[in-house]
């Protein structure tokens, strides 16, 4: 692995971190204060940790990478294509990846929600680093 690619690794995390809060925080407000069904309540919750965390890999992670291009007048149209990318990519594997391990653990496992997602996003991180490396801010 290659330094470039070593600190990307610890920024992502570390945005990542911040991100499983938004998740939690998220989740536990949409499952247990407004009482949605806690499979829907995390759809929403991944969703809302993909956009935050897009926002940060665009202007902290990969910000080497995308410098160049938001001082360009299209900017807002490629960070917008990058935006697309990012969520078929990590939204897919976060949101898939979510609601199969929560249904798994959940229901077969009886593991409590919160613990059971937190298991989630750590499995379904370095599958979501690789996409972000390789494809979205390639």
């Amino acid at each position: 692995m290659s330094r470039a690619t070593l600190i990307r690794w610890m920024k992502f995390n570390f945005v990542g971190a911040m991100g499983i809060v938004v998740q939690l925080v998220t989740l536990f407000l949409l499952k247990s204060v407004l009482n949605l069904n806690y499979l829907l309540a995390t759809s929403l919750a991944v969703e809302t940790a993909v956009i935050h965390n897009f926002i940060w890999h665009e202007r902290f992670t990969w910000a080497d990478r995308t410098k160049s291009d938001r001082m360009q007048t299209s900017s807002a149209r490629n960070s917008l294509a990058r935006c697309l990318r990012f969520n078929v990519a990590n939204g897919a594997v976060s949101i898939l990846g979510n609601l199969a391990l929560m249904k798994l653990l959940v229901d077969f496992g009886h593991v409590n929600y919160i613990a059971a997602n937190s298991i989630a996003i750590a499995l379904c991180s370095l599958a979501n680093f690789l996409v972000s490396e390789q494809w979205v801010f390639a």
